[in-house]
């Protein structure tokens, strides 16, 4: 499969945007299509309410990762060392299913003469997982786009999430974890960094 540029999945990349009446009456019809009367009391509301929920659940395609590791600093200290955020807490939905995951990311990355501020990285977790996605693709993202934006010597990613197209249809898997890992750069060329940072996640 041929990969995509950065840029695709930076920003969002769409045909034209339906209304928000279009997308309730889409809601509508799938209810519809699942059997009930989407017209009943207890379901009358829910088309806005699920339009509501997928401008939450989606709100990653509004925003921009790079934009959010424009702001670095300079480290008057020299510290060129790992930099390690540990279970940072994510939830995304599978692109196939439209099905919740969740779990939590492990990220470090190697300055390169300036640091960003540590929230900006759980925010660029936040923003491709708030799309929809698989697992391999959103570990891909969150490591090229830390790699681009803050010209990182090195990128170390492990992603570890439940599925819940595995746990609530198909196989019914429920206690299956899915870990998915990218190392960039100087991570992936050095062996006794990627144990120096698998040994620290495990601590």
């Amino acid at each position: 499969m041929k990969k995509l540029p950065l840029s695709t999945h930076v920003t969002a990349l769409s045909p034209r945007r339906p209304s928000r009446a279009e997308a309730e009456e889409a809601v509508r019809t799938l209810i519809a299509w699942s059997g009930d009367n989407p017209a009943r009391p207890g379901l009358e509301k829910t088309p806005e309410r699920v339009a509501d929920a997928f401008g939450e659940y989606f709100r990653g395609y509004k925003e921009d990762a790079l934009a959010e590791l424009a702001a670095t600093f300079e480290e008057p200290s020299g510290y060129n060392d790992m930099v390690l955020l540990k279970d940072i807490a994510f939830e995304s939905h599978c692109e196939h299913h439209i099905a919740p995951f969740f779990g939590t990311a492990h990220i470090a990355y190697l300055p390169s003469e300036r640091i960003v501020g540590l929230s900006k990285i759980a925010r660029v977790v936040d923003i491709f997982a708030r799309r929809l996605q698989t697992q391999e693709g959103l570990t891909d993202q969150i490591a090229s786009a830390l790699e681009e934006g803050l010209r990182a010597r090195g990128v170390a990613i492990i992603m570890s999430a439940r599925h819940h197209c595995m746990a609530a249809r198909g196989v019914h898997q429920r206690g299956v974890a899915t870990v998915t890992f990218r190392f960039l750069g100087e991570f992936e060329r050095d062996s006794a960094l990627r144990d120096r940072f698998m040994a620290a996640v495990r601590d």
